[in-house]
């Protein structure tokens, strides 16, 4: 199993190491050996698990696959550091331990909503993604998991903000499309009620609240943001900052002013199909972020 490239600055990051550490005399030829070897007998089991390990073919495959899984968990364990990465392969687990900590990332990233993946835990694709030869030119794998860290922990801040703020615990997965839809119908719904949880009344709530003139400038809903996210995790707090658009605030205060406009109509008790259409209209010119989209029966 071959694990050097040509230019040791862009392949994956074990070859990466191992090229530096060469050029460098920081690597013997029979450390070399016994990493080469620890890779081969590696890619068997992975073959003999996943593949066929007595078809060629699948044997390369699963060499490629263990070259990029234990790429990503050396870049996590060394923290980019060539040197410290050195330590690891040197260590007496040697390409192990860098593997599992590949093969867990992977796994906690991973979405598996279409069925069963060929990998068990772990999403076929993405594990395609990071899978490379030992001399490839280049290697996206980093940047691959980096794109389904930040998707997995967009749709785990949905549902801590689903389990967070909302008073019922049955969501269906139709009503919100995006993780911005989330957080507007929360911040909004926190804003006019003084921080309590989602309930499907706001427009009958509505009647009753008094929309405060201080209300109606970005500030105020650029503060209430703030104040949602910092009652999340960090890193999920980040993910959601990171989602927004430079339009999700000016959104909210619209959608304050069409609710003084629908709360006037409510309370000349305009009927039911002249609300509708209202707000029909209104969605239709605008989308109004953070207003109920559910159905009163």
């Amino acid at each position: 199993m071959q694990l050097m490239v040509r230019d040791g600055s862009t392949g994956p990051f074990l070859s990466q190491v191992i090229t530096h550490a060469l050029a460098t005399e920081q690597l013997s030829s029979e450390q070399l050996r016994q990493i080469k070897s620890k890779a081969v007998l590696m890619s068997l089991k992975f073959a003999d698990k996943f593949y066929n390990k007595h078809k060629m073919h699948l044997l390369e495959q699963a060499a490629y696959d263990i070259i990029g899984v234990v790429s990503l968990g050396l870049l996590e364990l060394s923290d980019k550091d060539q040197q410290r990465a050195l330590t690891l392969l040197l260590a007496p687990e040697g390409l192990v331990k860098p593997f599992q900590k590949g093969w867990n990332m992977l796994s906690t990233v991973s979405q598996l909503t279409a069925g069963k993946s060929l990998y068990g835990e772990v999403d076929e694709q993405l594990l395609q993604q990071l899978s490379c030869p030992p001399d490839a030119e280049d290697w996206p794998g980093w940047q691959h998991y980096q794109y389904a860290l930040t998707e997995h922990r967009r749709n785990q801040a949905m549902q801590l903000l689903q389990q967070q703020f909302y008073a019922r615990s049955h969501f269906d997965e139709f009503e919100h499309f995006s993780l911005e839809e989330v957080l507007a119908e929360v911040v909004f719904y926190r804003a006019l009620t003084g921080g309590d949880k989602v309930r499907q009344d706001l427009k009958k709530r509505l009647l009753n609240i008094t929309l405060s003139p201080h209300w109606f400038n970005a500030t105020f809903f650029a503060l209430q943001t703030e104040v949602t996210l910092t009652e999340l995790p960090t890193a999920n707090a980040d993910a959601i900052r990171a989602d927004l658009g430079q339009h999700f605030i000016p959104a909210l205060l619209r959608t304050l002013h069409f609710a003084k406009d629908y709360q006037v109509l409510a309370k000349q008790h305009a009927s039911p199909e002249k609300l509708d259409s209202f707000e029909g209209k209104q969605g239709l010119t605008n989308p109004l972020l953070g207003w109920p989209q559910y159905l009163e029966l």
